[in-house]
């Protein structure tokens, strides 16, 4: 009867996993690191977890930049991340951005810049 009750329980915890819709979720966190955009670093890094990928970079953008002022979206294989540029004063940012997306995507495209994701084992 056990193993019965475990075969069902499997089962329907399989269809249930197999039945996935498309999603790509985001969380950002930013920190002002300078009143102006003179020391930009081009540098770029991913570290590759359970949760998803997370991306770390410097971003100038606009002195009165918020959450709301990025769009994250998918097409295809690949996550597109268009920040807005607001404000006439450009200041220096670090950007954290956290992606987890079903099913995997093999690109990100942030600002019309395209890298290839190749998630750790």
């Amino acid at each position: 009867m056990k193993n019965v009750t475990l075969i069902i329980c499997l089962s329907v915890f399989a269809a249930i996993s197999c039945n996935r819709k498309p999603f790509v979720r985001h969380k950002l966190n930013f920190e002002k690191i300078s009143d102006n955009c003179e020391n930009l670093k081009p540098s770029f890094r991913m570290v590759s977890n359970l949760a998803g990928e997370r991306y770390e970079f410097e971003r100038c953008l606009g002195a009165n930049f918020t959450k709301d002022m990025m769009d994250v979206s998918r097409q295809g294989d690949t996550v597109l991340v268009q920040f807005h540029r607001g404000g006439s004063q450009q200041v220096l940012y670090k950007i954290t951005l956290d992606i987890d997306s079903y099913p995997r995507y093999n690109f990100i495209t942030i600002d019309g810049e395209t890298f290839q994701v190749i998630p750790s084992n």
